[in-house]
């Protein structure tokens, strides 16, 4: 009876071990969005205040590549445009002083013509009346017009002004993203060109598992399911809770690093996981996917 009763605990040991020994329904390993950030500008870098590891706020700037020669093109533009706007000014006195002259010949001209309709004026006051008005006018339009090109000579600077306050702008290094900064590229004191990567920078806060499942099992899960993970630990797989972001439309071949829940599976289709990370997630790390 004893050794009955020991076999069929055997037994039920197995079939226990047999049971937990299920395979996961995906595996796979854990991705972020990974931003390399470039410089903008050209010239020496001034200071780049970060280090790897360092979890930077969005839209901070970390570092400033050299501005003087900037700052000084700007401040010449502005001492043009001070003289030219000098210019301006002269000419739009003249067009005023014009317009004076025109209003006082204007009264002068309107009482030469009330004088000649009571014959109290000659036929020759009034044209040389209304020729002197002539003159004036077309005074007035030809100062108008001398100021038309240093109006435009006023916007070309402006312009010019607008793109170093661009250039200046992109001097700054702004961190673009709230993330951990994974690689640096570039220190302080360097010579820094436009397009030359500075640093590389992810969001490991909320982490993405890319999985692979087969079309069999594609009926069991849809966007915005909740499913398992799981990732190896010290003594016990360890468990997080994920959501499904992410199913691809067109199959794919098996990675050769992949192992599904049906081996040997020729297409299979990618997923997406979203996870909040704990600390415990990092890049490349594998993972198992459990639907139910």
């Amino acid at each position: 009876m004893k050794k009955i009763i020991v076999l069929i605990l055997i037994i039920t040991g197995v079939i226990s071990c047999n049971t937990n020994n299920e395979k996961a329904d995906g595996y796979g390993n854990f991705e972020a969005t990974e931003i390399t950030v470039s410089s903008e500008a050209n010239g020496k870098i001034e200071f780049l205040n970060l280090e790897e590891g360092d979890l930077i706020e969005f839209q901070k700037q970390v570092g400033l590549v050299d501005t003087l020669q900037l700052y000084l093109s700007k401040q010449q533009l502005i001492a043009s445009k001070t003289t030219v706007s000098s210019k301006s000014m002269n000419v739009l006195s003249q067009k005023n002083v014009l317009i004076a002259q025109l209003k006082t010949t204007e009264i002068e001209k309107n009482r030469i013509h009330n004088m000649f309709s009571e014959n109290a004026a000659t036929k020759r006051q009034v044209d040389e009346i209304d020729g002197k008005v002539k003159v004036i006018e077309e005074q007035i339009k030809s100062v108008g017009t001398q100021n038309a090109p240093i109006i435009s000579d006023l916007k070309s600077i402006d312009v010019q002004i607008q793109k170093i306050d661009d250039q200046l702008q992109k001097c700054k290094i702004i961190n673009p993203i709230q993330g951990t900064v994974l690689t640096k590229y570039a220190e302080a004191g360097e010579i820094t060109a436009f397009g030359k990567p500075l640093y590389k920078i992810a969001n490991i806060l909320e982490m993405t598992l890319r999985v692979f499942v087969s079309e069999k099992q594609l009926p069991q899960i849809k966007i915005g399911q909740e499913v398992s993970l799981k990732i190896d630990g010290l003594n016990e797989m360890k468990s997080y809770k994920g959501t499904i972001s992410w199913i691809a439309s067109q199959a794919e071949f098996t990675p050769k690093i992949i192992q599904t829940k049906e081996e040997r599976v020729n297409l299979v289709y990618a997923v997406k996981v979203k996870v909040k990370n704990d600390g415990s997630l990092k890049i490349g790390m594998p993972a198992e996917m459990w639907i139910k």
